[in-house]
């Protein structure tokens, strides 16, 4: 059976399956504007067998109750035929999604296998059970699985958002139903093809790409113990209220407005080199995208014209060719939507320096936004507030770092944000007065062994590092006779 046979079905209880539905999603390539694959789509039918499914597994199947080894050796052996796939995997995401191949080789497969050797790494050091022995009781604390797990991946990052919350959350223990955008859903199909083929048992995890009402029936389904969200804002905070009546768990890693501060003594050439990747990364379709371009009054004009410089000189085009820096948005109801930002820009005022409305020049079929660069920008405009989503940036003028800071924390969102001096101790000083779960000093990314998520409305909880570990697992404790403890761990 091709990957191609797939597309119509879902996996469930360990079987490729008929959907319940007859719905289709038509994948359409942001490129050529035409449809590449047809993809099945979840009824609240589909989404109630793959729940039991996920139930009878944690319930009553071998998983949970296997040794950490034998658990790890599924995941090892998922990391081998993942690898000898790299190519394939992004290959998938372009088609897609229409990320620049580049960004889909190191950005998704190479994140992604990056993020399974260290969740493999972290699941032989995390401390599963430990004794606490004192004068006033004898106990085992254990981290035991958090139990069935609806995991609800975007369509921006399908691959390596999904190895950020899957491997954690089947390391512990749990059992999965595995929620694909169908926007991106066709490397979810080979992640899974792959596991099943690592030896993983009959119902511990579960694919249903599916739209959102589907979705939303799936995260408050009563035999769902924990919800791990990636998305926008508005979606998490629907979740949440309506999850919060059952108290399920929750992880949610949601919007960003993320801020770069430019400190008086910093290296202009640096910050802009950063503010490529950093700023332009994914073709701005990422939510810790530095959109917020906070620099001293004194060099506003420098700074705007080196970004007018770079910007101006990004390769916009095929994402199949591996010069491109840019491609297309994933969808063309998101490209309007981009443009909408843009026109948004100019009519509140700022002054357009780069880009601005239109198709990029000789790009007249594909979903293509030009990067698009404002200045003269103030915190109050939509485009400073709201998260476009987009290749586009804004330059918002200082005069005081105390002022700098203040715009930067000027934001409903916390979720990254960026400081950059010639002295590290002064950037990381600043840093630290940023209300955001991530700051970078002079652009230098932690890593993904550390845990990764947002203050405010950027979302609940932390994924990746031993972090992400604990949010898959409830403590529970034992109490025991004298003696009895240490014979147990």
């Amino acid at each position: 059976m091709t990957l191609e046979d797939l597309y119509p079905k879902l996996f469930i209880g360990g079987e490729w399956v008929t959907p319940a539905s007859t719905r289709r999603h038509t994948v359409i390539s942001p490129l050529t504007e035409e449809p590449i694959a047809e993809v099945a789509l979840a009824s609240n039918e589909d989404m109630d067998a793959a729940v039991a499914a996920a139930r009878a597994a944690f319930d009553e199947g071998p998983w949970p109750r296997m040794p950490i080894e034998e658990r790890i050796a599924v995941m090892e052996r998922w990391l081998e035929l993942i690898t000898a796939r790299k190519d394939e995997f992004a290959n998938l995401i372009t088609s897609e999604m229409g990320m620049p191949i580049t960004v889909a080789t190191g950005g998704q497969a190479g994140i992604g296998l990056m993020l399974l050797q260290d969740a493999i790494r972290i699941a032989r050091e995390f401390t599963w059970m430990e004794t606490r022995i004192a004068p006033i009781g004898n106990a085992i604390v254990s981290r035991e699985p958090v139990g069935v797990v609806a995991s609800v991946v975007p369509w921006n990052g399908p691959l390596s958002v999904a190895l950020l919350k899957l491997p954690p959350a089947l390391l512990a223990g749990c059992t999965v139903v595995y929620k694909t955008s169908p926007e991106s859903t066709l490397d979810g199909y080979l992640l899974i093809d792959l596991l099943k083929q690592a030896g993983l048992p009959d119902g511990v995890l579960n694919l249903v790409p599916a739209a959102r009402e589907e979705s939303a029936y799936l995260v408050t389904h009563p035999g769902v113990d924990k919800v791990s969200f990636t998305g926008s804002t508005v979606a998490g905070a629907t979740i949440g209220s309506e999850i919060a009546k059952d108290f399920k768990r929750l992880t949610l890693e949601l919007g960003g407005k993320s801020a770069a501060i430019v400190l008086d003594d910093a290296d202009v050439d640096q910050f802009v080199a950063a503010t490529k990747g950093l700023s332009f990364g994914y073709s701005g379709q990422r939510c810790t995208n530095k959109t917020r371009l906070i620099v001293p009054r004194s060099r506003a004009e420098e700074i705007t014209a080196k970004l007018a410089e770079m910007i101006s000189a990004l390769k916009v085009g095929d994402p199949f060719d591996p010069a491109t820096e840019v491609g297309p948005m994933t969808t063309s109801q998101h490209r309007d939507r981009v443009e909408g930002y843009i026109q948004a820009g100019i009519d509140e005022g700022a002054r357009l320096v780069v880009g601005g409305l239109g198709r990029p020049e000789g790009l007249d079929k594909g979903w293509f936004v030009k990067p698009t660069l404002f200045a003269d920008a103030t915190n109050d405009m939509r485009i400073c507030q709201e998260e476009i989503f987009g290749p586009v940036v804004a330059v918002i003028a200082y005069d005081t770092v105390e002022e700098a800071i203040a715009i930067a924390n000027d934001s409903k969102y916390g979720l990254s944000g960026s400081v950059f001096s010639a002295d590290p101790k002064r950037a990381f000083d600043v840093a630290r007065r940023i209300r955001t779960g991530t700051v970078e000093i002079n652009g230098c990314t932690p890593g993904f062994h550390v845990p990764l998520g947002g203050f405010k409305s950027s979302g609940i909880g932390r994924e990746a590092g031993p972090e992400g570990f604990s949010a898959f697992t409830e403590l529970k404790t034992y109490g025991l006779p004298d003696g009895v403890a240490e014979t147990l761990v």
